[in-house]
């Protein structure tokens, strides 16, 4: 059977290598799991216990909405319950809803690189016309508005900002965002996947002063669970009704949700994980600068990247693979090249051995 021309065409999303999957290939008894942006120190014991206690019940389906969770992301966010919708795999089925309910082919939409590559990959499964804008390389890539604004036509249907980006670490300022919001009537969608991170640039609660943004969070980080795949988005009214009409029923299983709750229950877990993951991001950051063929950018994420001065990003996870060690090559993110990977925060005994293996591999 022939598959759908967007799908014959496309390039596939390139995840990072798993655990599971280095240790088979190399032989290996343990791994410093630094690719894929989790929480090195793991989950809640609160929501571990929920999930236990909520095993007796895997037979019945879920609530389709659960006005629980609701109220704790709510009270989490500072914002009602109407203006959040949850989604069962992570921030990408959140996204995945947009296009279903915005996006006709042929329809435009502008994704500045290089950014997290599920949204040129949902924008091609949709058949939806990708203008690029760009996160500028020689300014530290701070995100270049004019190839955004400039970009902008009456087909434009959604605008891609992810803040921290992914894989770059930098915030967007919000006048560049405010700017970008205010010049267009297509929908803005501002990824706030790791902005628990940042000190700063959280624009959650401006869904009150604009009507076209919506904002994507997510629990697969500083929440510690990414192996349950919770997302959510946070828009006005009108915006999370009409994706309710386009989103699985039953996307949130019930161990998600309970553990989803008691994750934001559990306040003391989670300000230690943020505390905690700045001063790895701050360890990871000072060690690295360190070594005089490497270049790190400054980061408000819980990784950072490295440009690699005379290595290929191939070569060097290969070398770090070998050691136990797993990094994300950025060689599939568009627009960056084969110079680049991006490194993620670990527990502070990780880093700190991870820079000792690092020594073996570049001065």
């Amino acid at each position: 059977m022939t598959p759908r021309e967007e799908i014959r065409k496309m390039k596939p999303y390139v995840p990072g290598r798993s655990k599971e999957e280095i240790m088979r290939k190399y032989n290996l008894k343990r791994i410093i799991k630094l690719g894929s942006n989790e929480n090195p120190w793991g989950t809640s014991e609160r929501a571990k216990e929920a999930i236990k206690r909520e095993l007796n019940r895997i037979h019945e389906y879920p609530e389709p909405v659960n006005y629980e969770l609701l109220n704790e992301l709510s009270k989490f966010l500072g914002v009602e319950e109407k203006n959040i919708i949850v989604g069962g795999d992570g921030a990408d089925e959140v996204l995945d809803v947009l296009f279903k309910t915005f996006v006709d082919k042929g329809d435009e939409v502008i994704i500045p690189i290089p950014t997290f590559t599920q949204y040129r990959v949902l924008a091609n499964i949709y058949g939806a016309k990708i203008k690029f804008g760009k996160f500028d390389k020689g300014n530290n890539f701070k995100l270049d508005k004019e190839s955004i604004i400039n970009n902008i036509t009456d087909k434009t249907k959604l605008i891609f900002l992810c803040s921290p980006n992914n894989p770059t670490g930098n915030l967007i300022d919000d006048e560049t965002i405010k700017e970008i919001v205010e010049s267009t009537k297509a929908l803005v969608v501002i990824d706030h996947a790791y902005i628990e991170y940042s000190k700063k640039g959280d624009w959650t609660k401006r869904i009150y002063d604009y009507d076209n943004i919506i904002i994507l969070r997510t629990f697969s980080k500083v929440f510690g669970l990414a192996g349950l795949r919770i997302g959510y988005g946070v828009a006005n009214e009108e915006i999370i009704n009409y994706m309710m009409r386009a989103k699985p029923v039953f996307s949130l299983t019930r161990l998600s949700q309970v553990a989803a709750i008691e994750a934001l229950r559990d306040r003391g877990f989670f300000e230690r994980c943020v505390r905690d993951g700045i001063k790895s991001r701050e360890l990871l950051y000072n060690g690295l600068k360190k070594f005089n063929d490497i270049e790190v950018y400054p980061s408000e994420a819980n990784y950072l990247l490295v440009e690699l001065k005379n290595m290929k990003s191939k070569e060097f996870c290969e070398e770090l693979l070998k050691r136990g060690v797993i990094v994300r090559d950025c060689s599939s993110f568009d627009g960056l090249g084969d110079k680049y990977v991006r490194i993620s925060i670990g527990t502070f005994e990780e880093v700190k051995e991870f820079l000792d293996i690092l020594k073996e591999i570049i001065n």
